[in-house]
């Protein structure tokens, strides 16, 4: 017999796996839901885990959050629950945080590779069977500017100085010798004018909103590299297509596009000196697990009545760090 909590699991064409949420199971009852029936699982759950991160359906079916406690997301960006009706309530956010880290530094050292060593352009060369010899880039030495200076911005900062790159940041709060970014200052134009290579991990807030604009792009070294891995809604997106096809920067490594998923007839997909990826670039094998393994994590301590992890700041829209 079911008993316990109601537990409402938002998914889309993908269901946690069975095994995965087992431990719930045992102590909740579990309701599970697409978009289309959000509203009526939420009327008198407690809990809702967004497995579905990439939803847009919080809103329109808040009215039905009748009883709900807490709220955890399972990606480590939360700007699909930061709605004034859930911000003004007193339901708790959580969010996956620690899970993408260090997927999404491989990711990005991987973008910085592939553009100074030019894989793709050997990858060109040997379908056409030609021997030629040429040249690449060394990434040692090179200044990579994070701007973002949360949990996997940290993880990003710690592979690439491993690797010898020069490492700044852009964040909220100044500071001059943080152990992973060194220097990380508040002045975005400022710093871009100094990068190689640009890493856009910033949550979407407000603020951060289109922060990559005309004049961030002009900002930039005509020889930097943009790599985007936090939100497609940190860019401008006309402003970087424009960018890219005048020369203003050298290139772009995209996780994540606004809009989403990109449109076949976009310019982007054309442009030469741009690397596309479907929001995929932290999704290695297993990783579904391991999101429902922190969402169970949380939720021993929630029926325990222990505080829980990575709560996150309403106000600010992320964990703070």
């Amino acid at each position: 017999m079911n008993q316990g909590p109601i537990v409402t699991v938002l998914h889309s064409d993908s269901v946690p796996d069975v095994e995965y949420m087992t431990r719930i199971a045992q102590r909740a009852t579990v309701r599970y839901t697409e978009e289309n029936g959000l509203a009526d699982a939420l009327r008198g759950a407690e809990v809702l885990f967004v497995y579905d991160f990439g939803t847009r359906a919080l809103p329109g079916a808040w009215h039905a959050a009748d009883r709900l406690r807490w709220l955890h997301m399972g990606s480590a960006g939360v700007d699909p629950a930061m709605f004034p009706e859930l911000r003004g309530s007193d339901v708790v956010v959580t969010n996956t945080r620690g899970v993408f880290d260090s997927a999404m530094a491989e990711y990005v050292l991987a973008q910085i590779l592939a553009f100074a060593k030019d894989f793709s352009g050997s990858l060109e060369l040997q379908q056409r069977h030609e021997w030629r010899h040429r040249e690449s880039e060394r990434i040692a030495g090179r200044t990579a500017l994070i701007v973002g200076t949360g949990s996997i911005g940290r993880h990003i900062a710690r592979l690439l100085r491993a690797v010898g790159m020069s490492i700044r940041a852009v964040g909220r709060r100044e500071r001059l010798a943080d152990p992973d970014f060194g220097v990380v200052g508040t002045d975005l134009h400022h710093e871009l004018a100094r990068a190689d290579y640009v890493i856009a991990i910033a949550p979407l807030t407000d603020e951060t909103r289109n922060m990559f604009d005309a004049d961030a792009f002009a900002a930039m070294p005509p020889h930097a590299r943009f790599v985007n891995v936090g939100r497609g809604e940190l860019v401008v997106t006309d402003d970087l297509v424009a960018a890219l096809c005048v020369g203003s920067i050298a290139g772009a490594a995209l996780d994540v596009v606004d809009p989403e998923p990109l449109p076949k007839d976009h310019p982007l997909w054309e442009l030469p000196n741009v690397r596309i990826t479907p929001h995929n670039g932290a999704d290695v094998i297993g990783w579904r697990g391991e999101v429902v393994e922190a969402f169970t994590d949380n939720f021993d301590k929630w029926i325990a009545g222990h505080p829980l992890d990575n709560v996150v700041d309403k106000r600010l829209g992320y964990v703070p760090s």
